[in-house]
């Protein structure tokens, strides 16, 4: 019987260490509860804080801009006064309201003495291509057509020009090397064969013959062309829908003494000399 009675004893013990825990365990529950509760209420308490702080700076700034504020029945808080409706929208029938007719405003014409004034366009002529003299300082063929150079020009300018020029046919790759020539410089580059061509060389030509036109001696990169009778105003970069150089390239030809001329008046560079073809009389300069 004491075994026995041992056992119970055990038992009765451990229930009440049980049972200890247990209140424990609640106990803790519940202090936790309320340590919760507590954080709530006192954040609670610190956004209505805010609530007020902002209601308060938002009736401030409304007042400050005329607004006025009435109170609200049955609230602590103020609201905004609404502007009174028109008399017309009181009545039970709301008169249709019809906007007065616009008047038309005549738009005056403007005077031709009011007109901005507009820079007249420079006569289509010589005058407006801009030759310069170069100096190709390198040279060869185009890598995908065999009757096109591939030539690198100094026109006195910081970097050389890249130009495809059709005269494999008419002039040896030798002549072509380190030679003096005179260059159109304002023409809109295009792609040739893939490769972007910024100048074109100026050559008298036939059907059978092409020569390149020779500037005078001493002449050097970036001498300009002048024409005798026009004056030098080229554009910045031909209009290709203007057709310029096609206006001009008719009157661009050799005459009897081999001198490059536009309308009979000699190309030449001030002070240095004329602009000659080597054998080519009254043909194409182009």
């Amino acid at each position: 019987m004491s075994a026995l009675q041992q056992i119970v004893e055990n038992n009765e013990r451990a229930q009440s260490l049980i049972d200890s825990l247990q209140g424990e365990m609640t106990a803790l529950q519940n202090e936790l509860i309320e340590r919760r509760k507590k954080e709530l209420i006192e954040e609670n308490a610190a956004l209505t804080k805010e609530v007020e702080e902002a209601l308060a700076q938002l009736r401030s700034l409304e007042i400050r801009n005329g607004r006025k504020q009435i109170p609200v029945p049955g609230s602590r808080g103020m609201c905004t006064k609404a502007d009174a409706p028109p008399a017309s929208e009181t009545t039970s029938t709301p008169a249709v309201k019809t906007a007065p007719p616009k008047e038309k405003k005549v738009k005056e014409k403007k005077s031709v003495a009011e007109k901005p004034n507009t820079v007249a366009e420079a006569p289509v002529d010589v005058g407006r291509l801009d030759m310069r003299v170069g100096r190709i300082i390198e040279v060869g063929r185009h890598p995908d057509a065999d009757s096109l150079y591939l030539e690198k020009i100094d026109c006195g300018e910081p970097a050389p020009r890249t130009v495809v020029s059709g005269l494999v046919k008419f002039v040896p790759i030798e002549e072509m090397q380190n030679r003096l020539v005179v260059v159109l410089c304002n023409l809109k580059p295009a792609k040739m064969r893939g490769v972007l061509s910024e100048a074109m060389v100026m050559c008298a030509s036939t059907a059978d013959k092409v020569e390149v036109l020779s500037p005078p001696a001493g002449a050097v990169p970036g001498d300009l062309v002048h024409c005798e009778g026009y004056t030098r105003q080229p554009d910045a970069q031909l209009n290709p829908k203007k057709k310029v150089f096609e206006t001009c390239a008719p009157d661009l030809m050799t005459n009897a003494e081999l001198v490059a001329c536009y309308k009979g008046s000699p190309l030449h560079v001030p002070g240095k000399g004329k602009l000659l073809s080597q054998t080519l009389k009254n043909v194409q300069v182009k």
